[in-house]
């Protein structure tokens, strides 16, 4: 049997991620704006549809898309659950919006024999009315059509044209020789942390600052408080497994390890005689306390209003049970041994790396994502992966579907710093936030246009990047050198470039020391307990508390893509601004770009992207600083002392009325 023909064309859909083999991705309660070309031989009107659906669900979502130029149309729809969606047009030729036109065109024309027309409309409303599966819609169908065919051609076109007729006829349209746009391209619908969220990351056990000995999960609330009063909502902490003896690295990352010296994180696995599921990756490090210790301090967080983010690092000691276990799970030398993991010049003894290639490569993936499971079910949704572009793209792909099936809620941080390519290729596959190069992005040129290609281009579409200030394993040179005032500069561009970002403890602090030559720091907290005064003279946890809370208290800022720059006529200085789309909360942010001199610049805001006049007279709100200016016309003046005030948070109000308080503008 021939199957029905397409009687439309559909192409060039929007937006559509490598034509659809990857779903794009969108927040809960986003509006998703979908375009396409649509259009068919000869002269017949058409109607489309844009449609939407959860997968795996039957009934279509459905609303009427518009025309634009060209054949272009477009519709708007919105996603509220968290969940992965599919969306498709559907287009026909729409019999009864042809003849409308038709018959309008043929009276206005001054024909007026148009008996045959009137019928012709008469009976495309009567076969409506048999398709109609709601008697009420039938039987109006039906009264209308013997209202036309009794009409003079004036009543009639007046008839075709009611609101009501022309919106039965759509929900009962002809549809059965549509086109619809195939196959279904996808929509991955994250919950809101996935793209507005301020992480905190600190080891659980240097909670206390005690440089002699560790603290547990138990002693973690100070430190828990205190990231809550600076305003952060996510508490990342590095790997919380048991750590391994064998080859167990000393402070600064010595080969030889003293008495005490609690060893490296990443370095997992140790059958502990306290480890009750073997001392793997599906338990925490006796020195923590127990899991049960660590479902306490997830409920604590939770109470909070915080959540917790593990890290998620597929490193194995010699001493982790899946090398007895599994053997075959590793790379093997030529005399047998197994491989540990190198990345030349720097080696890692305490580590072997997995391959995913093994011979009994579904076992292994099957367990590796049972343990971001038993991780979910003990209230953790939330993965910072630790090098994901060394594992095969497929492997993500698989582990991350497979834990969506179960928890869709589940957010996973690619820290891949590595090849552009490869870094999308993460993104696309489920990765729902990425870190970025904004760590290495200082300069005007390099911010502007980095962050343009992250949110003005189809990267938009499924890379969210999260800036990282620093990590344990990344001092930037611009922090070594720039002092306190770099600090700042730093965070201010994190929390406002982007709407997710975090900072690694000791950040608010300015810790700054580093080992020569080096972007690592120095006495590095990765091998041994960190001793630390948490409100040491110098700190910014004050500004910091001031960013988070204008991040709270600004919409525009929960927003993602919604990035633009402007013109500083100082290249030292950074102007950028972020509004909502009802433009009812502007932010401008104005940055010194130099942490060692002040900068004075012009500025241009773009007041005709508010909607404005060149002549009209607005405030500036300086959030951070709280101190208002009287601005005018889109050039006006700027002066950034790194020392003082490095950074200006303005929120623009329109000034309506030179007698009424600012109280009252918008």
């Amino acid at each position: 049997m021939i199957p029905n023909q397409p009687t439309v064309v559909i192409e060039n859909l929007a937006p559509l991620l490598d034509g659809g083999r990857h779903p794009i991705k969108r927040i809960a309660g986003d509006n998703l704006v979908v375009e396409a070309d649509v259009f068919k031989d000869g002269h017949d009107r058409i109607s489309a549809l844009l449609k939407w659906r959860v997968q795996g669900t039957v009934a279509w979502n459905e609303t009427p898309m518009s025309a634009l130029l060209n054949d272009r149309w477009t519709g708007t729809c919105t996603l509220f659950e968290n969940a992965v969606y599919e969306y498709t047009v559907e287009a026909w030729g729409d019999a009864f919006r042809s003849w409308q036109e038709e018959f309008r065109k043929k009276f206005e024309g001054g024909i007026t024999a148009l008996e045959s027309e009137t019928l012709e409309g008469a009976a495309i409303i009567r076969r409506a009315a048999r398709r109609a599966l709601i008697d009420a819609d039938r039987e109006r169908l039906e009264k209308i059509a013997g209202m036309i065919e009794t009409s003079q051609p004036a009543q009639v076109d007046a008839i075709a044209h009611w609101t009501e007729l022309e919106a039965l006829m759509m929900a009962w349209a002809d549809r059965s020789l549509s086109t619809e746009y195939l196959p279904y391209p996808l929509i991955k619908v994250d919950r809101e942390a996935a793209r507005f969220a301020a992480w905190y990351e600190f080891f659980p056990r240097s909670a206390e600052g005690k440089p002699d000995r560790g603290s547990t999960f138990r002693d973690c609330l100070k430190r828990v408080d205190d990231a809550k009063a600076m305003g952060f909502d996510v508490i990342y902490f590095p790997p919380i497994h048991p750590i391994g003896i064998s080859n167990r690295k000393g402070k600064n990352n010595s080969v030889t390890c003293e008495p005490g010296e609690p060893g490296v994180p990443y370095a997992i696995g140790n059958r502990h005689q306290k480890c009750p599921n073997g001392g793997g990756h599906k338990d925490v490090a006796p020195e923590l306390g127990t899991l049960k210790d660590f479902d306490w301090l997830v409920a604590q967080i939770q109470k909070r209003g915080m959540e917790v983010a593990l890290d998620f690092a597929l490193n194995c000691s010699p001493d982790h049970p899946y090398v007895a276990e599994h053997p075959e799970w590793f790379f093997k030398r030529p005399d047998g041994s197994i491989k540990y993991a190198e990345n030349p010049p720097k080696k890692y003894e305490d580590v072997y790396p997995l391959n995913y290639q093994n011979e009994n490569w579904r076992e292994l993936w099957e367990e590796l994502a049972s343990v971001v499971l038993f991780w979910c079910s003990h209230g953790v949704k939330t993965f910072r992966v630790d090098n994901p572009h060394t594992k095969p793209v497929s492997f993500w792909e698989f582990l991350i579907g497979k834990v969506h099936a179960q928890y869709p809620d589940a957010i996973f941080l690619s820290e891949a710093f590595t090849r552009p390519k490869m870094m999308k290729a993460l993104a696309k596959v489920g990765f729902n936030q990425s870190y970025t190069y904004f760590t290495w992005r200082n300069t005007k040129h390099e911010l502007t246009q980095y962050f343009t290609e992250l949110t003005q281009t189809e990267m938009a579409e499924y890379f969210r990047g999260n800036l990282f200030t620093n990590t344990p394993d990344i001092l930037p040179v611009f922090l070594q050198q720039g002092g306190r005032p770099a600090f700042m500069i730093r965070a201010a561009l994190a929390a406002t470039l982007s709407s997710v970002y975090g900072i690694y403890s000791g950040f608010e602090l300015c810790e700054n020391a580093a080992i020569p030559g080096k972007e690592e720091y120095a006495e590095s907290e990765k091998y041994q307990f960190k001793g630390r005064d948490w409100n040491a003279p110098g700190n910014i946890k004050e500004f910091i508390t001031q960013l988070n809370r204008i991040r709270n208290e600004n919409r525009a800022l929960h927003e993602y893509s919604n990035l633009r720059f402007y013109r500083a006529e100082n290249e030292n200085v950074l102007f950028y601004g972020k509004m909502t789309e009802s433009r009812d909360n502007l932010i401008l942010v104005v940055v010194n770009l130099d942490p060692w001199n002040r900068q004075d610049s012009f500025i241009h805001v773009p007041v005709e992207a508010f909607g404005w006049m060149e002549s009209d007279t607005y405030q500036v709100h300086d959030l951070l600083w709280d101190e208002r200016y009287l601005w005018h016309g889109s050039r006006n003046f700027v002066a950034l002392d790194p020392h003082h005030k490095p950074v200006h948070i303005f929120r623009v109000r329109r000034w309506m009325n030179r007698e009424q308080d600012f109280d009252y503008y918008f």
